[in-house]
């Protein structure tokens, strides 16, 4: 309730809403040229090596493609799993919007300059005065609020009008049937109720008990899983921060110039520690506000009478959200000038500690309004504050040393990397040890899963010192010890790994085994909770759901869509469900309230037609590309597209 009643700046910034809406219509129009800036340009497919395709003659480069990719991803190198999918994706769009353009000559389908004009009077009427065009202003205006050039951003704006005639010739007169809404509304608001039972390969994997001779057939069968990577181990000198923070010790000089140089951070401002009990009135008539203020006041009565507040403000309070302070007993905290609304803040900041105010009316309601404690503007004194300094001047005053030290490992170790870790730790009183043998992907023993560790611990020759480290506890100057090359797994060292792979398997066999017998059980006759019983499940049941529902432990209802025609009391065969096996049995049916048709008719309606112009116009995309390459207009070099896909 506090953040409720604070006070709000309610102004808004008109220029900001004329951007936010240029940029939302840019978007809307040039859906498919925002990726291609370069578009117009192009020469024969056969001419240029760095062509990557030919749409009716005009050529896509590969530096076109690889331009809108560093648009994409704002220049940070996309993930190598992903720049093939990425690279198809932006080149395909290129494709496309070229493809209307050729197509858009052979129909004689074009952007009038007089729609052009139009449609940029529309989405920067700033940029004229009547139908006067400031084109100074409009330059101005595009750069701001596009960050495009004029030349750039018209040419936007003509493929996304241009690809929007398409829209609209493609989708144009399509239509959605009364009966088709009717039929989605039901398909959307049936519901069914079920028992299941979701059978986890997980739960049923440490029940999986193997013999000797089947772990050893298993591990003989997939011996290429368990090969044993390299592993090195490593002596480490480790200069350690909580040690070296453990004996730091502050002068007062210190924490005193600490404390003069945060002094802002100390002081403290008028405040009232309050609770408060609300009855709202935020969208009540004035009768009912009338009755709200009589039940207020019957409560300030008990209040005055010596009632407990907190009792009092965790029955009738209304300040009740997520935030609330009901639960608390009306408690809202410390709260300084200025954090709340006028009329909460004088009548708070009135009352002396401990006192009770009248009702206060404020937007939101009613309170009753209790002052626990006051505190008066000021600073707190370094004596009163020292406890909570020390920490942060021990720390700066340790990392500092910690910097230092550091610095002198490193001038030790550029002096001659051939050192012995354990001379480098006595010469600067460090921790010294040596690591386990680990691979490449493994924590480092105490030195953790520092990525710059690792790579140091398998970069070095052995005895070769590395640079300081910095590493959570620390830094650390390592060197690698022993070497253990990579070599074909026995059974022995990979023993709990191919058990556990044994049985991560075989539960995944077990689990669709005991599925299959639960539902033969119960769709044989047998009851379907005796059936799981027998087996060793447990039942649940599902509240009745819709397919745009969810189902606990389950997820969404359109997984159960067989459900919704099954009868009340059949049992479904056995279904993979992320990885795990449902069986269920229809329960009841609930048919849609036709009586919700009409709220929900226009909303699905729109719904379905929206989805049908958009499998239109994919169909109309994916034909006009077939045609173009039947008809040899659209030829595509993949020799460059698989170098520029994979390109680092």
């Amino acid at each position: 309730m506090l953040k409720s009643i604070q006070q709000r700046d309610l102004d808004r910034n008109r220029w900001i809403k004329i951007t936010m809406t240029v940029i939302l219509v840019i978007i809307c129009f040039s859906m498919v040229i925002t990726l291609i800036p370069g578009l117009l340009s192009g020469s024969n497919l056969t001419s240029s090596p760095d062509a990557v395709a030919s749409v009716g003659g005009e050529t896509i480069s590969a530096t076109d493609v690889q331009r809108q990719l560093n648009q994409m991803s704002q220049g940070q190198a996309l993930p190598p799993m992903m720049r093939g999918l990425y690279t198809k994706e932006v080149l395909d769009q290129m494709i496309f919007a070229h493809a209307m353009e050729y197509e858009a000559k052979r129909l004689s389908m074009e952007v009038t300059p007089q729609e052009e004009r139009d449609r940029i009077q529309q989405i920067l009427p700033s940029a004229f005065s009547g139908n006067t065009w400031l084109k100074d202003q409009y330059a101005t205006e595009v750069q701001m609020r596009t960050r495009m050039s004029v030349p750039d951003f018209e040419a936007a704006l003509r493929q996304g009008m241009l690809a929007e005639k398409f829209q609209h010739l493609v989708t144009d007169g399509m239509m959605v049937s009364p009966a088709e809404v009717e039929q989605d509304f039901r398909r959307r608001n049936d519901k069914v109720a079920i028992q299941y039972v979701l059978i986890k390969p997980s739960d049923l994997a440490a029940s999986v008990h193997p013999s000797d001779d089947e772990l050893a057939a298993y591990f003989k069968k997939n011996l290429a899983k368990y090969q044993v990577p390299e592993k090195r181990s490593a002596q480490y000198a480790l200069l350690d921060l909580a040690k070296l923070r453990a004996q730091t010790h502050p002068a007062d000089e210190a924490l005193r110039a600490y404390y003069n140089d945060h002094i802002d951070d100390y002081k403290v401002q008028n405040g009232v520690h309050a609770e408060h009990i609300l009855f709202k009135t935020v969208g009540k008539t004035d009768a009912e506000v009338a009755e709200i203020r009589q039940k207020a006041e019957d409560v300030l009565k008990q209040v005055k009478k010596g009632a407990n507040f907190e009792d009092l403000a965790k029955k009738y309070s209304e300040d009740d959200g997520p935030q609330g302070s009901k639960a608390k007993g009306g408690d809202l905290g410390w709260i300084v000038e200025g954090q709340t609304v006028p009329e909460f803040q004088q009548a708070a900041f009135s009352l002396p500690k401990g006192a009770t105010s009248d009702l206060v009316k404020t937007q939101y309601g009613f309170h009753i309004i209790k002052v626990l404690d006051r505190q008066t503007a000021h600073t707190k004194a370094f004596e009163e504050v020292r406890a909570s300094i020390l920490p942060i001047v021990t720390d700066q005053e340790a990392n500092q040393q910690a910097n230092d030290i550091s610095n002198q490992m490193a001038s030790a170790v550029r002096q001659s990397s051939r050192q012995s870790v354990e001379d480098i730790a006595r010469k600067f009183n460090l921790e010294s040890g040596v690591t386990p043998a680990v691979a490449s992907t493994d924590v480092v023993g105490p030195l953790g899963a520092s990525q710059e560790v690792r790579n140091a611990l398998f970069q070095l020759r052995p005895g070769e010192l590395s640079a300081p480290l910095h590493i959570d506890t620390g830094y650390v100057i390592l060197a690698p010890k022993d070497v253990l090359p990579a070599h074909q797994a026995a059974l022995s060292e990979v023993h709990d790994r191919v058990l556990s792979d044994y049985q991560q398997e075989k539960s995944l066999d077990l689990a669709k085994a005991k599925a299959d017998e639960l539902a033969k059980q119960a769709q044989g006759g047998a009851a379907f909770d005796k059936a799981a019983k027998g087996l060793g499940f447990d039942v649940k049941s599902a509240d009745p759901f819709s397919r745009t529902g969810t189902v606990p432990d389950i997820g969404s209802g359109s997984q159960l869509d067989a459900a919704f025609g099954m009868a009340p009391g059949q049992v479904s065969g056995p279904k993979e469900v992320s990885g795990n096996w449902l069986v269920y049995r229809v329960v009841s049916h609930q048919p849609a309230n036709m009586d919700d048709f009409a709220k929900q008719k226009q909303e699905i309606e729109k719904q379905l037609l929206q989805a049908k112009q958009e499998a239109a116009f994919q169909a109309f995309h994916t034909a006009l590309v077939d045609r173009l390459k039947q008809e040899g207009k659209l030829t595509i070099n993949q020799e460059v597209l698989d170098r520029i896909s994979h390109a680092s």
